[in-house]
């Protein structure tokens, strides 16, 4: 029995799955705003991985065990923005940069403004990257990671702000990307 069929038999949700991965953000976040250490990052690497299984479960959920929701849309969606918005934020305060996290989070969200906009005008709806939301999670565990023998060895977090600055700039990159694709969508549909 794999993990969605499990969870479709204890009767949970799309939704609640959903809402959980703000959980295990909330979790790696407060891991990083606890400490930059080793500890805290492979911490905080474990709970975005469980965000993620989140993200994965709860389509296989909806999908498998037939329990799609009238919401089911807006949980798809909204956790995701929160989830991310926590983990980039902090991700911020943890390298001494809450200007630069803060700008990240809002590129990153505006990366799926602009992917949701073009759904709006029935378009299809390009989930293209460079800086999509597996992305962003991969680059911040890549950083976590890096940031475990880095503090141990130099107690610096130079790998955390490398990943921070990749992840603001990618996600501004994914925005003109989208925006191009929504662009030329439209000039097609005319």
């Amino acid at each position: 029995m794999n993990l969605a069929t499990y969870l479709i038999n204890q009767g949970i949700s799309p939704n609640q799955i959903s809402v959980a991965s703000i959980g295990f953000a909330a979790a790696a976040a407060a891991s990083l705003l606890t400490s930059t250490g080793a500890l805290a990052s492979l911490v905080a690497i474990v709970f975005i991985q469980l965000r993620l299984v989140c993200n994965l479960l709860d389509g296989m959920v909806a999908i498998e065990g037939g329990k799609h929701s009238a919401l089911g849309s807006l949980y798809n969606e909204f956790p995701d923005r929160i989830a991310d918005s926590l983990l980039i934020v902090t991700l911020g305060y943890a390298v001494a940069e809450p200007s630069l996290g803060w700008f990240a989070a809002l590129a990153a969200a505006l990366t799926a403004y602009v992917r949701v906009f073009g759904g709006s005008l029935g378009l299809k709806q390009t989930f293209a990257g460079p800086m999509a939301k597996q992305h962003r999670m991969a680059v911040m565990t890549a950083g976590l990671a890096l940031n475990i023998p880095e503090f141990l060895l130099f107690s610096t977090h130079h790998g955390l702000f490398a990943a921070l600055i990749i992840i603001a700039a990618g996600s501004v990159v994914t925005c003109i990307t989208r925006t191009r694709t929504v662009a030329g969508q439209l000039k097609e549909a005319t």
